[in-house]
């Protein structure tokens, strides 16, 4: 039924109000095929039929059902079709960030796998909190997904053991499952940050800082170990004031950049754990106005822009999510048996900010003619103040 009420509004004004009350269209009360029946004069086999493509109809009926469909806006459920096959035909996506841009692309490529299968991806984000990991995921298992693609915020996963028994597919993404045995899809976070940071020290750099994730994370622990080896490759020993790991707030990454870039042997250079780390530290170089040479984890929105480019460690964040989602897809398929570590290679990609040299000054002559320092009596490392 509909009321209109002339009123005066405050400008004097006449105008009409609107009452709209009306009762068939409550949300949440969808039609259903046996309102498609009652309106189309029909059996709800009938509409059954129409609904499923199935002979036996006259062009009439099938005519009168369909335009009732339309009139009322009846949508087939398919979640009861599915529940009798046994699969949902939906697969769940669990991220760290969703705003994270490094996961744009993965989700992306899940999602493009999930469709080539006719299937609908679900994804929502853990926040880097383990419960709430583990209440999505189970969440996501009790709508009877029939696989999920994990980035892990845990180091347990063994709350997944009995969705696993009970045929739920799954593969973790960039970080292994923890206590259990389970698919994983990885970069190579130790040899790329060897290589970022070895190509740090062919420019001469030999005072280096670290700045990283929390070390209980994987991809942290593994770029540190990476970050040690090239400095260990070189030579060079490391000071415990040249490392920081924590949490990628602004604020505690530019606590860690800038006390590592103060006192009398500040490090020349700085290695960034990720790309909220590297986008912090390039803010607090541009403050101070001087060279420091700079290569991060992960490449970063508009960074061959910058002056000087910001050189990096890529990894291909769209190969993660396909091979994860291409992984899933061949368990439901039967065609997997044992769980594989699947480890994607990096890619260093050069734009200048990691070439930049030590002040002359402060470099020995044999550094300013030969090239890299090598380690020894005339070139010593000194220790500087920073952050641990």
């Amino acid at each position: 039924m509909d009321l209109r009420i002339p009123v005066d509004d405050r400008t004097g004004q006449h105008i009409v109000a609107e009452t709209t009350r009306r009762s068939e269209n409550r949300y949440g009360n969808r039609p259903t095929m046996k309102d498609v029946a009652a309106r189309a004069g029909v059996g709800l086999k009938t509409v059954s039929r129409v609904v499923n493509s199935e002979p036996g109809v006259t062009p009439d009926t099938e005519r009168r059902v369909q335009e009732a469909i339309e009139a009322l806006g009846f949508r087939r459920n398919d979640s009861a079709r599915v529940l009798r096959k046994g699969r949902t035909a939906s697969i769940g996506l669990v991220l760290e960030d969703l705003a994270d841009p490094f996961y744009g692309p993965l989700s992306r490529a899940v999602e493009e796998v999930a469709r080539a299968h006719g299937a609908l991806l679900i994804n929502g984000s853990s926040a880097e909190d383990p419960d709430r990991e583990q209440e999505l995921v189970l969440a996501l298992c009790a709508r009877r997904v029939d696989g999920l693609v994990v980035i892990p915020a845990g180091d347990d996963h063994r709350y997944l053991e009995p969705e696993i028994k009970a045929g739920v597919a799954t593969v973790f993404v960039d970080r292994p499952a923890g206590r259990i045995d389970a698919d994983v899809v990885l970069s190579d976070s130790f040899g790329g940050a060897r290589d970022g940071v070895a190509h740090l020290i062919a420019h001469g750099h030999r005072r280096i800082g670290f700045i990283g994730d929390m070390p209980r994370i994987h991809t942290a622990a593994e770029r540190l170990r990476g970050y040690r080896a090239a400095m260990e490759d070189a030579g060079i020993p490391v000071e415990d004031d040249w490392m920081s790991l924590g949490v990628t707030d602004p604020q505690r990454v530019r606590k860690a950049a800038e006390d590592m870039l103060s006192g009398p042997s500040p490090v020349t250079a700085v290695f960034a754990g990720n790309n909220r780390v590297t986008v912090t530290v390039v803010r607090v170089i541009a403050e101070r106005g001087r060279p420091v040479a700079l290569v991060g984890f992960d490449d970063i929105e508009l960074a061959d822009l910058l002056e000087p480019g910001v050189t990096v460690v890529a990894q291909d964040a769209a190969a993660l999510g396909r091979t994860a989602a291409e992984r899933l897809f061949r368990q439901l398929d039967g065609s997997l048996i044992a769980p594989e570590r699947i480890e994607l290679p990096t890619r260093l990609i050069t734009r200048g900010s990691g070439n930049c040299r030590r002040r002359v000054e402060q470099r020995p002559p044999a550094e300013r003619e030969d090239g890299p320092a090598r380690s020894g009596p005339g070139n010593p490392a000194r220790s500087g103040p920073g952050s641990a």
